[in-house]
């Protein structure tokens, strides 16, 4: 069976002594969309971070294309194709839309006039406010400039991070939709999420994660189904 386009396996690593994952695997394949869920402290964020090369890993190891990458920097990581769009700080508020988006280019020495096309095809709202700060956005449309900038560096998977935290049901289920359309360009999407119901509708694969393990493992209509996982984890 062939190997998942990106993989951190057995991964075990934390902060100073403390170890925060314990053996935890999550991946996903080429044009998928991953689902990282679990309770607040179970360590979804330092998974992600983990196989983006922000946390060391005591044990365990991440793999790209075949490519072992555990020793890489996230720069380096971004160079062989991954993109990461953090919860919190992740646009330049006195900068343009436009400003932002030219930004996530800054690897690149082509002309990337067609990714911007693409990014305002995707988000046409952003287009529509290209010349205005980032700042004057709503949550929603700062995401938008965020989870676009990742996409400037034409990644082949992209990690998001609580991509609809404090953004409206309304806005989150566009957001979402978007992501779909993203990952059937062929970009793979890992994302961790807590609004898990809505994030799990949309997955091809789903991790529940518990204290830095994993809990249950699936298909996001298979989680969705599992009377356990919506007990514990989804409130009934």
């Amino acid at each position: 069976m062939a190997e998942p386009f990106l993989i951190g396996e057995a991964m075990t690593g934390g902060y100073g002594g403390a170890d925060i994952l314990h053996d935890c695997t999550i991946s996903v394949e080429k044009g998928q969309i991953a689902v990282i869920v679990g309770p607040n402290g179970a360590g979804k964020s330092t998974a992600m971070k983990a196989m983006f090369g922000m946390l060391k890993l005591r044990t365990g190891h991440v793999r790209l294309a075949g490519e072992n990458i555990t020793a890489l920097s996230p720069q380096d990581r971004v160079a062989k194709g991954m993109g990461f769009v953090p919860q919190t700080h992740n646009i330049f508020t006195s900068m343009t839309v436009e400003e932002n988006l030219e930004m996530g280019a800054f690897i690149r020495r082509d002309d990337f006039a067609d990714t911007l096309a693409q990014v305002y095809d995707l988000f046409p709202i952003l287009k529509q406010k290209r010349f205005q700060p980032a700042g004057e956005l709503s949550g929603g449309q700062r995401q938008q400039v965020a989870v676009g900038r990742a996409l400037m560096t034409q990644p082949k998977v992209l990690m998001l991070d609580e991509p609809t935290a404090g953004i409206s049901p309304i806005i989150m289920g566009e957001l979402f939709e978007r992501i779909i359309e993203i990952a059937r360009t062929g970009i793979s999407i890992m994302m961790v999420e807590q609004n898990a119901r809505q994030a799990l509708d949309i997955a091809d694969k789903g991790y529940v994660l518990v204290q830095g393990s994993n809990r249950f493992t699936g298909t996001g209509t298979t989680l969705l189904a599992n009377p356990e996982v919506r007990r514990s984890f989804l409130g009934g």
